[in-house]
């Protein structure tokens, strides 16, 4: 009896690291921060939001690769507690939008972002800041 146990144990073990390894391959990178933000996967791109209290930077990656953002718009509305505060996002190099100003951001700060990237539908992104 615990022979089959140990049988069935494996056999769940080696669907599950298939399912894994197949799902790593689907899309062919990880969604990890690469600069220490919050990131969130939406419409097969990826989405890093790095929130300070002067400047709050939105990276962008289309499957793993920085995604142009030149002629990007973007809009970004950011709730902490009963505060809240938007913002208007502007290019700021190859791969990210920025807006600079004077932002409440904490755990728990909760994140909207709209975000039109050049030929493409806007996008909305939600983020909770750690």
């Amino acid at each position: 009896m615990k022979l089959h146990r140990i049988w069935a144990a494996t056999a769940l073990l080696a669907c599950l690291g298939s399912a894994v390894a197949a799902q790593e391959h689907e899309h062919g990178h990880g969604h990890e921060p690469m600069h220490g933000g919050v990131v969130v996967e939406a419409s097969d791109m990826d989405f890093e939001l790095v929130a300070r209290s002067d400047v709050v930077t939105l990276y962008v990656r289309d499957h793993g690769k920085p995604a142009n953002t030149q002629g990007a718009s973007g809009k970004l509305t950011l709730l902490s507690g009963s505060d809240k505060a938007e913002a208007t996002l502007s290019p700021a190099g190859d791969n990210k939008l920025q807006a600079q100003g004077s932002f409440k951001v904490g755990a728990g700060t909760k994140a909207v972002a709209t975000v039109t990237l050049p030929g493409k539908k806007a996008v909305n992104v939600r983020f909770a800041l750690k």
